[in-house]
């Protein structure tokens, strides 16, 4: 049977939280499921494949990062749409069929338009609520980031969910947790960029799948529920490293010129001496170090690891 649809997870030492996400799954004749285990200590992969033999899991000696998981899943894929989402999430609802249930996403990059002269949808992204407690909304769209500033906000963020925000809307940006994507967006504006290893490659992602001809679509019919940075800590310096360097490196790769230089100006003497600032007060000396580090090894062309 053909494979519609290809859900791919990355994995980095969180056995636990992947295995959940792989239960939640209701499986069907046309899906499939492919774990990619991005340089793990322990070979979690080998765990994965003898717990659920009949998912894909893929083996990287080396983390890869975000989008470097990512994209070996999608290389590996056989589907026409790839939900991409965290493994520390878990789908929500009693699911008969995954495929059934996330049919008006499936169909919405092929077919939906909000206007008969509208570009075609690449990415559909769903309701995603938080894991804990009276499970908050985490997103459910995104506004603009700010010409300048590089500010924006995730609709409905901290609201309990009252339906709300249950009608589909467009979304200038897809969030990284879960969203869906078109085969045919990702060949014409290319696999995901592996230049930030992780955080905000989902922004300049689509931004270039926008680029390419295509809207990105916030869909509530399906909800996902996400535990949030258990991989990487809600608050830890590898995150502030990351969040540095990387506000600087989308600036360059997606700034004009002229306005960049303001950009760049903003998030180094007020954002980074902000943070720095904080960081020193709290006498959190390896939060201070992860901010100037990032400011420098931007400048300095280091693009990889921390």
């Amino acid at each position: 049977m053909k494979i519609e649809l290809t859900i791919i997870t990355v994995n980095f030492n969180g056995l636990k939280d992947t295995c959940e996400l792989i239960d939640s799954i209701t499986f069907s004749d046309s899906m499939e499921v492919i774990v990619v285990d991005n340089g793990s200590r322990q070979d979690e992969a080998s765990a994965i494949e003898q717990r659920y033999p009949y998912v894909r899991v893929i083996r990287s000696k080396e983390n890869l990062g975000f989008a470097g998981g990512n994209n070996l899943g999608i290389k590996a894929a056989r589907g026409q749409y790839l939900f991409l989402i965290n493994n520390d999430t878990v789908l929500g609802g009693d699911l008969s069929s995954l495929t059934s249930h996330l049919s008006p996403l499936t169909t919405h990059p092929s077919s939906l338009t909000t206007h008969p002269s509208s570009p075609p949808i690449g990415i559909v992204c769903p309701k995603i609520r938080f894991a804990w407690d009276d499970k908050p909304i985490q997103f459910a769209g995104y506004t603009p980031l700010s010409s300048i500033t590089l500010r924006n906000r995730s609709i409905g963020f901290g609201e309990k969910d009252h339906s709300q925000h249950d009608l589909p809307h467009p979304t200038p940006y897809a969030h990284g947790a879960a969203m869906l994507v078109s085969r045919e967006a990702v060949e014409k504006a290319g696999l995901m960029p592996e230049c930030y290893f992780l955080y905000y490659e989902e922004l300049d992602w689509s931004l270039m799948i926008r680029r390419a001809g295509y809207d990105i679509l916030y869909d509530p019919s399906f909800t996902v529920y996400h535990k949030e940075s258990q991989t990487t800590g809600q608050d830890s310096p590898l995150r502030t490293y990351y969040i540095t360097r990387n506000r600087l490196l989308f600036a360059q790769r997606n700034i004009p010129a002229p306005r960049r230089l303001l950009t760049y100006t903003y998030l180094i003497s007020v954002v980074g001496t902000r943070d720095l600032l904080k960081h020193l007060l709290h006498r959190r000396m390896a939060h201070a170090r992860a901010v100037t580090k990032g400011i420098a090894h931007f400048f300095g062309g280091h693009q990889g690891k921390m």
